[in-house]
């Protein structure tokens, strides 16, 4: 169905079916008359046709790695508070932490087509690269450092060294780490790295045997840290990569005392993580972790964005955010700066 149809239908010329879809004066008879043909047609004005004659959908397409996650929730309550602002909706795609379903969100969002992209990243393998370089709309990278697009990312490194300072000076007798994948170079590599970095700095080192690597999920936390804890008797510390993780290792102390018993003395492990995860704050009392402005970056990314869709910004942005880190009972923090 065409406006050329719907005119012919509804009697009218194509240029009073063009204002009636856009807004525009049309007389009261005719309105009704285009209304009762698209009504009975169920048409449905082109997206692609729309964007062509005002240049702009006010649409922007945002692709996360999953939806049940308190961080990914607070930087797109940080985008969703711009774009609303500034009269924009946001197209959410969740991929399921799977690299592939980005790369298709992102071609497909490409084509829908939105007038930007925010992709908050996991990794940044070769097709995200090529993607990225030959992309028809502005991107916006967030949580992740590339030299292809425009980045807002926190200082991972900076936050893991931190932790790692204080795991060391935690620390009597061992020290276990767990981990995610280092293709994510932001919560995997660079957070591992400075951890490693911040446990030599404060005179320890962290040895292969206690590390484990753990998926980003509570029951997948769970099993690396009962892994630890079976095979090891000498940890003390177990650090981990996320809040979620960490939950998954609370978990798995709790069993673990449930198995020894009550005749023999409670190991005594203290658990870090990264992300000041407001729930395990509630369940758990609260533990040693690094605050990030996740719903900052949010803001920053979407009001980038739009600079670069409204204003026609050509200047290439790479924004370093810093952390906080926070005690476990939260009486005492200290702010870094990216």
């Amino acid at each position: 169905m065409t406006i050329k149809e719907i005119s012919r239908l509804a009697g009218v010329s194509s240029a009073a079916v063009s204002r009636y879809l856009n807004g525009g004066y049309v007389s009261e008879e005719k309105r009704a008359q285009i209304k009762k043909v698209i009504d009975e047609t169920g048409y449905h004005p082109s997206a692609q046709a729309r964007t062509l004659r005002t240049k702009r959908a006010s649409l922007i397409g945002v692709v996360v790695p999953k939806i049940n996650s308190e961080s990914i929730s607070r930087i797109t309550e940080g985008i969703g508070k711009v774009l609303s602002a500034r009269g924009y909706q946001m197209l959410l795609a969740s991929t399921d932490n799977d690299a592939r379903k980005e790369i298709e969100y992102l071609y497909l969002f490409e084509k829908y087509p939105v007038d930007g992209i925010i992709l908050i990243g996991t990794m940044i393998t070769g097709e995200h690269r090529k993607f990225l370089k030959n992309a028809q709309v502005p991107i916006v990278v967030t949580g992740q450092y590339t030299k292809y697009a425009n980045c807002i990312y926190h200082d991972d490194y900076g936050a893991g060294k931190a932790i790692g300072r204080l795991a060391a000076s935690l620390s009597r007798g061992h020290v276990a780490y767990i981990g995610v994948t280092r293709e994510d170079k932001a919560a995997g590599a660079a957070r591992e790295d400075g951890f490693r970095a911040g446990m030599k700095a404060g005179g320890a080192e962290l040895e292969e045997e206690y590390v484990r690597i753990s998926e980003f999920r509570t029951d997948s936390g769970y099993s690396a840290a009962m892994s630890l804890l079976e095979e090891k008797k000498d940890i003390d510390v177990i650090s981990c990569a996320t809040d979620t993780i960490a939950a998954g290792a609370i978990k798995a102390l709790h069993a673990m005392e449930k198995r020894r018993g009550e005749t023999d003395s409670p190991r005594k492990v203290t658990v870090t993580g990264f992300g000041d995860n407001q729930m395990l704050k509630a369940a758990a009392g609260g533990i040693p972790t690094v605050h990030f402005g996740y719903k900052t970056s949010g803001i920053r990314s979407a009001e980038l964005l739009l600079d670069v869709i409204e204003r026609g910004e050509k200047i290439p942005v790479e924004m370093k955010l810093g952390f906080r880190m926070v005690d476990g009972d939260s009486s005492e923090e200290k702010e870094y700066e990216g």
